[in-house]
C-alpha cells in the first residue's frame, strides 16, 4: 500500500512549560487531561510541581537584572514585538480560547482583540513609568528630594480561571513594562491561551527567564508561591476567599507583598487596565535625598 493510501495519524501535542525561553516537560513526568465540556479529550498539559516552581524562580533570577537594566524605549519595543506576533497568530489565539467549548467564535475573537490592543498599550508606558509615577518633593530645607519607582525583581502571577488569555495579559504586561521578571501560572481550566502565549513570547525577543508560564493545579502551587522568598510580589485573580488567605498567611512569613484583588475590577474595563494604575503593584518607590550646592 503506498503511502498516498494510508491514513495518515496527526501528531498530537502535549503542552509544555516555558522556562528559561525553553519548553520542559514537567520534572514530575505528570500530566493532566485537559477536556471539553462534553467530556472529549482536548489536550495534555504538563503538570507543573514545586520544583518547577523553583526551578522557574531560579532563570528569572538570573535574567532579573538584566531586564531591569534595559531602556524602557527597548522593553517597549519588545512588548510590541509580542503585540506583533499575536495579532499574526490571532487564529491560533481563538482556537485556544474556544478549545475547552466553554466559549464561542465571536467571544473568542472579541477577548483576543482586546489583549493584543492591551499589550499594545502596555508596551506605549514603558518608557513613561519614571515620568509619571516619580516625582521631584518639596521638602524644607536646602535639599532635592526626589521618588523614583523601580521594579520589584521577580513577581509570581496566579492567573484567573476565567479570561484566561486577557486576565493573564492584563496582569503580565504591566509587570514587564515596570521592568519586572514573570513566574506565572496559567488558568487551571483552561491553560492553552496562556502556553500559546509563552509560545509567542520565545519568538518575540524576550530574553530567556524574563518570562515564565507554568500549568498546574491552584490548589498543590499557591502554597509555595506564597511563601518562596525570592518573589518581590505575588498577583492573583479569582481566588476563593480560602485561597486568598492561604497566599496572604504564607506571604507573611516569607515576606512577600500581595495583591490578591486585582479582579476587583472586570479584565475588560479598559479604562482602568491601561491607566497608570495597573503599573502601581509592580514598582518600589526609591526616596533620595541630596543637598542643594552654595
Amino acid at each position: 500500500m503506498s503511502t498516498r493510501d494510508a491514513k495518515r495519524i496527526e501528531v498530537a501535542k502535549t503542552w509544555k512549560l516555558f522556562m528559561g525561553g525553553a519548553f520542559p516537560r514537567t520534572e514530575s513526568g505528570r500530566s493532566i487531561e485537559l477536556l471539553s465540556e462534553t467530556g472529549e479529550l482536548v489536550a495534555h498539559i504538563c503538570r507543573a510541581s514545586r520544583k518547577d516552581v523553583r526551578n522557574a524562580v531560579e532563570m528569572a533570577n538570573g535574567a532579573s537584572s538584566g531586564w531591569a537594566k534595559r531602556t524602557g524605549y527597548n522593553r517597549g519595543q519588545i512588548l510590541h514585538r509580542i503585540a506583533e506576533m499575536m495579532e499574526a497568530r490571532k487564529s491560533e489565539f481563538i482556537d485556544a480560547l474556544r478549545s475547552t467549548g466553554t466559549m464561542n467564535s465571536k467571544d473568542a475573537g472579541h477577548e483576543t482583540d482586546v489583549t493584543i490592543d492591551r499589550m499594545v498599550s502596555m508596551a506605549g508606558w514603558c518608557d513613561k513609568v519614571e515620568q509619571v509615577l516619580g516625582c521631584r518633593n518639596p521638602v524644607a530645607g536646602p535639599y532635592h528630594n526626589m521618588s523614583i519607582p523601580e521594579s520589584m525583581g521577580v513577581v509570581g502571577m496566579i492567573a484567573p480561571a476565567s479570561c484566561s488569555l486577557l486576565g493573564l495579559t492584563s496582569m503580565l504586561a504591566p509587570a514587564l513594562a515596570t521592568g519586572n521578571v514573570v513566574v506565572a501560572l496559567a488558568s487551571e481550566t483552561n491553560p492553552i491561551p496562556g502556553l500559546l502565549l509563552g509560545e509567542i513570547c520565545a519568538t518575540s525577543d524576550v530574553p530567556g527567564g524574563v518570562v515564565n508560564i507554568l500549568s498546574g493545579q491552584v490548589k498543590e502551587l499557591l502554597p509555595h508561591f506564597a511563601t518562596h522568598r525570592a518573589f518581590g510580589g505575588v498577583v492573583a485573580a479569582g481566588l476563593t476567599p480560602a485561597r486568598r488567605r492561604i497566599l496572604q498567611e504564607g506571604a507573611v512569613d516569607a515576606l512577600v507583598r500581595v495583591h490578591p484583588m486585582l479582579d476587583v475590577v472586570a479584565f475588560d474595563d479598559d479604562e482602568h487596565w491601561t491607566s497608570p494604575k495597573v503599573l502601581m503593584p509592580f514598582v518600589e518607590t526609591k526616596t533620595i535625598w541630596h543637598p542643594v550646592g552654595s
